[in-house]
């Protein structure tokens, strides 16, 4: 997921997202430890999507408090 395609989806979008990205990373997380990862770079892939997701949000928080 690019950063362009996350900045497009509303707030209530981003939360849902990072959810199922958490669910998504706690899952291949289990995988790994019980060796059935397929491949074990879509963790960091993951990772990255998260920290994407967060970072609009906090963009999002930083932009409402100075307009209020």
């Amino acid at each position: 997921m690019k950063a362009s395609e996350v900045r497009e989806l509303t707030t209530a979008e981003l939360e849902s997202k990072l959810k199922d990205l958490k669910a998504e990373l706690f899952n291949l997380r289990f995988q790994l430890a019980i060796n059935q990862l397929d491949n074990p770079m879509r963790i960091a892939a993951v990772k990255k999507d998260i920290a994407r997701v967060k970072t609009v949000l906090r963009e999002i928080e930083i932009k409402d408090s100075a307009n209020a």
